[in-house]
């Protein structure tokens, strides 16, 4: 798990993320396909393929939609990476932006793309949607956790690691028969069908499972569900919040997971690792604009360089005022007398030769103190003047 979610940039609640990975062959041929099929349909206003390098193994596509009645537009942008490792196939990475904050029930992003339901010419079509770090787990369909102990706990520990996806693990109280062994996912509403990857636990695993979910905190109720926490988890998360006591594999619509998987898709949770950086090139390096959006960038590009216009004439200004205050100061000072210092004379030549004549003398001789008696005193003061 991350160290902390204060290093992650919240994502906000217009952006819907997903990523995958294609394993069949020819993966920009059948995105193609899709956008052309889309907007032939109605589905899509328009969509572009923007350049790259020569030298990039990157492909990007963009594609632009309205829901909610027209009233709100979709600006998408995926991404096709060369996989991670030896795994085949192209890695994708899908960021959606709204002009509101998103609701479930619009059109899932990726099915803009990549083919749904009969729309795959073939199995290589259908194979988009692998999950992109953990080999062999699938969105859109029922992945049984595996027989051995460690394996499950690797793989549930390497999956909830990617906070792309929401990992939703299931135990099954009893062998579900053919309905029951349909997918949840594909009763989830459309905006979180393509985003959630559905483990199941077998009845006789239950005691394991719970003890491969030991690190994350968390542990499934038998015959119930959990919601494994995200990475990072955001401030304030509870995990036993996220679990639900009893779901039934007959069929019907699991409607107390269903609203927890909507709380959970709502939590202001921090953006995944790579989320900013696909947003800031979907929304800084966005072609696909109609002519009011061209026209509003190009005002928004004239109010940019009027502001630094006048940033630079402010600059000169100040800088002019500078100078003349510099040049009045320099001014100032060359009227400004200066005080000159007296210079010593040198000495004449008879003056130096005085000098060292003084130099030759030999010093005075101090004259010996007299001392005088107190008789001697006396005598003296009594003879008289001659």
């Amino acid at each position: 798990m991350s160290n902390s979610a204060t290093d992650h940039a919240a994502l906000p609640q217009s952006v819907w993320p997903a990523r995958g990975r294609h394993t069949g062959p020819d993966s920009e041929e059948v995105i193609r396909r899709i956008l052309r099929l889309r907007k032939e349909t109605g589905a899509l206003d328009d969509f572009a393929e923007p350049p790259v390098p020569e030298d990039s193994d990157r492909r990007l596509f963009e594609a632009r939609w309205r829901v909610d009645d027209g009233t709100v537009t979709v600006r998408a942008r995926l991404t096709l990476v060369a996989p991670e490792g030896r795994q085949a196939g192209r890695e994708w990475q899908l960021v959606a932006e709204a002009e509101r904050p998103w609701d479930e029930t619009w059109p899932s992003p990726a099915t803009m793309f990549w083919p749904d339901g009969d729309e795959a010419g073939d199995g290589g079509e259908a194979a988009w949607d692998y999950h992109p770090v953990v080999a062999g787990l699938r969105l859109r369909t029922v992945n049984p956790l595996p027989a051995d102990d460690k394996e499950m706990r690797r793989v549930l520990r390497d999956a909830a690691k990617d906070a792309w996806c929401v990992n939703l693990v299931v135990h099954e109280a009893m062998t579900p028969d053919t309905l029951g062994r349909l997918p949840l996912v594909r009763r989830l509403p459309p905006a979180l069908a393509h985003r959630v990857v559905e483990h199941r636990a077998a009845p006789e695993q239950f005691r394991a499972v719970n003890w491969a979910l030991r690190d994350l905190g968390v542990e499934v109720p038998r015959g119930g569900a959990v919601l494994l926490p995200p990475d990072p988890a955001p401030s304030g998360y509870d995990p036993h919040a996220y679990a639900v006591r009893s779901v039934f594999l007959d069929g019907s619509e699991p409607a107390e997971l269903i609203a927890l998987l909507g709380r959970f898709a709502a939590l202001p949770r921090p953006a995944p690792q790579g989320t900013e950086e696909a947003l800031a090139d979907l929304r800084d390096n966005w072609t696909l604009m109609t002519l009011q959006e061209q026209l509003d960038r190009e005002r928004e590009l004239v109010a940019q360089y009027a502001q630094a216009l006048e940033a630079m004439t402010r600059s000169r200004d100040l800088y002019r005022e500078s100078a003349e205050r510099a040049h009045e100061a320099l001014a100032a000072l060359r009227d400004t007398p200066v005080p000159v210092a007296p210079v010593p004379q040198p000495a004449s030549p008879l003056q130096q030769l005085t000098r060292a004549f003084k130099g030759l003398l030999p010093p005075r001789e101090s004259p010996e103190p007299t001392t005088v008696t107190e008789g001697e005193s006396g005598r003296a003061e009594q003879q008289p003047d001659r």
